[in-house]
């Protein structure tokens, strides 16, 4: 069986708008001054830790160790809140296993708020496996990350493909073997995929 293997910031679900109100809530009890959503998005890719790097630096201070568990805790118990699967990933989800496809998640975010979010959403039954930031030793672009899915599978580099918003989820699958695909309603750049969906609902079309 083929395998399709999701990101899931930016490619299963807008989760935009959760990750800037618990990164909100975080810098108004830093006393700093919040994100606008388009700045939240630009920042989202390479796990929690770094998103909150990212900010500090944006604030002019270095990020504290200290902060990252409150802030994950906050996240897995908010992370559906405002969070939705793209129009039309569902039935792209269910028509893909219709034509024998299996289907994975391969995510920097972590895997407690990766699980909780997929519950919430009613999406977990989809995934026959989904791998977070620190399900492994190393994450994307490391191909070792989507390596792991590949091995938790069985399914040969040749069977598989990646489908990301990112450059991590781009390299990554260059990396792993594994063919990408653009997730151009997302939040990243597709430079360098060996494929581009427009939408969700392009993706059963488009990997056949």
């Amino acid at each position: 069986m083929p395998l399709a293997i999701f990101d899931l910031d930016g490619t299963l679900v807008d989760s935009a708008p959760d990750l800037r109100a618990a990164l909100n809530r975080l810098m108004a009890a830093q006393a700093e001054a919040p994100f606008a959503l388009p700045d939240v998005a630009a920042m989202i890719g390479d796990g929690a830790r770094a998103l909150l790097v990212k900010a500090f630096n944006a604030r002019g201070r270095s990020f504290d160790e200290a902060l990252l568990p409150g802030f994950l805790e906050d996240l897995e118990a908010n992370s559906a809140v405002l969070t939705r699967p793209y129009p039309g990933m569902v039935a792209a989800l269910e028509a893909l296993a219709a034509r024998g496809w299996r289907l994975a998640v391969c995510t920097n975010k972590p895997i407690a708020a990766t699980r909780a979010l997929l519950a919430e959403l009613g999406l977990a039954p989809h995934f026959a496996l989904v791998l977070g930031g620190d399900s492994l030793p190393m994450k994307k672009p490391d191909p070792g990350h989507v390596r792991g899915v590949l091995e938790g599978l069985g399914v040969a580099a040749a069977d598989a493909v990646m489908i990301g918003d990112h450059q991590n989820d781009i390299r990554a699958a260059r990396g792993a073997g594994v063919r990408s695909v653009f997730a151009a309603w997302g939040y990243g750049d597709g430079a360098g995929a060996d494929l581009i969906a427009a939408t969700p609902s392009a993706l059963p079309a488009l990997l056949g």
